[in-house]
């Protein structure tokens, strides 16, 4: 068997260590030309040396330097930005991993897609700020793409070829620490219980999307744009035990539930393997306790009034995606360094989307990346030096 070339962007982050763990059990069947980083270049170092990487590139300067004074293998070419990407795939990759966290795995995204056969993305930043970018890349590229997101690769794998026949797809949320919590309660909530995830060991940043819901309002706006339905035809339930990721309605009365344990190997693994076709033993038994007690709810918006930010959103690609995402993790940062309390989430980013000096941006177009990225900077300065 020909072993599969492939690339990891952002390789010692949560997707890129659970990809690796995968890899790991089928080493037979895979070279890895590239795996990046930003600053963890003690853990990559370790990855080049488990896996015989021949590529690596570190972005942050100094973690550089550091890479290669431990390096003792001559044979690893190691960059410090994406500018040589051209340089390591001299032919198409079969498969890259973009899962470089926040809106910085936008242009890296953009660089890889003309060097790999399939690109699988994680970075949810990018599909919702440049979606309309990564799109024309894809096509002109003949690259397939495939969702990494659980709630996505649900709804992709359920999908195929069926998209003109749906009437509405539900995306589930377990409703995070404060499901139960009263209304009353949620103005005295402390950083280390809204870090508390009942479901999903994850980063700081996306529990407290989790917390907030303001992941599945991100969610809903990924799967608008990859699936290219209106938002009239997306829903959020609340699932408490998040066995069930996506449910599809048809046209024709059939419904679809695409359900799986609550581990990112499952959908990480069958991105890989999916022109590859090795099962994953031990991911795939029926949990009958969670089919049987499923509790499916629509959202209490009273808890969570950042659902309400699906009203505010265009219709068409936008820069005002990129002012919700902005906004979002700079509050959100202000919260994890205890600056704000967890119902000021709210409040301010309600009060700041519903600001005419953002609005506008509904009627812009991302037509490049710099549109993207400047714009994010401009809307987190105007946060941290609180003139808006």
């Amino acid at each position: 068997m020909i072993k599969k070339n492939i690339a990891i962007l952002g390789s010692t982050g949560s997707i890129g260590k659970t990809l690796l763990k995968i890899i790991k059990k089928n080493k037979k069947d895979f070279n890895i030309q590239l795996l990046t980083a930003n600053k963890n270049y003690k853990k990559i170092f370790e990855q080049t040396k488990s896996f015989k990487v021949q590529n690596v590139i570190i972005t942050d300067k100094d973690s550089y330097i550091k890479f290669i004074k431990i390096n003792k293998n001559k044979n690893i070419k190691i960059y410090n930005n994406f500018a040589n990407i051209k340089k390591i795939f001299k032919f198409k990759a079969d498969y890259i991993m973009s899962s470089i966290v926040g809106i910085d795995g936008l242009k890296p995204t953009l660089n890889v897609i003309e060097h790999t056969k399939t690109i699988a993305i994680a970075n949810k930043e990018s599909i919702i700020c440049g979606w309309n970018l990564i799109k024309k890349e894809l096509n002109k590229n003949n690259t397939e793409f495939i969702p990494v997101d659980s709630e996505h690769f649900s709804i992709w794998y359920g999908l195929k070829n069926n998209k003109d026949t749906v009437k509405n797809i539900y995306l589930t949320a377990s409703g995070g620490p404060f499901l139960d919590l009263s209304v009353s309660k949620f103005k005295h909530i402390k950083l280390s219980e809204a870090l508390n995830h009942p479901n999903w060991k994850m980063g700081k940043k996306i529990t407290i999307d989790s917390a907030t819901m303001m992941n599945k309002v991100f969610e809903i706006i990924e799967a608008k744009k990859i699936f290219n339905i209106r938002y009239s035809q997306l829903k959020i339930l609340i699932h408490p035990s998040s066995y069930i990721h996506a449910i599809i309605q048809f046209k024709n009365g059939l419904i679809k539930i695409i359900a799986h344990n609550t581990d990112m190997v499952i959908p990480i693994n069958n991105t890989l393997s999916n022109n590859i076709n090795f099962s994953l033993d031990g991911y795939n038994k029926l949990n009958f306790s969670k089919l049987n007690d499923l509790k499916l709810q629509t959202v209490n918006l009273k808890k969570f009034p950042l659902v309400k930010v699906i009203n505010f959103l265009p219709k068409n690609n936008s820069l005002f995606e990129t002012v919700v995402v902005s906004v979002n993790d700079e509050l959100v940062n202000q919260f994890l360094q205890k600056k704000l309390n967890f119902t000021d989430i709210n409040k301010k980013m309600i009060k700041i989307l519903k600001q005419k000096e953002f609005l506008k941006y509904k009627n812009k177009i991302p037509k490049k990346v710099e549109d993207i990225l400047e714009l994010s900077n401009y809307v987190r300065s105007k946060i941290i030096s609180k003139s808006i």
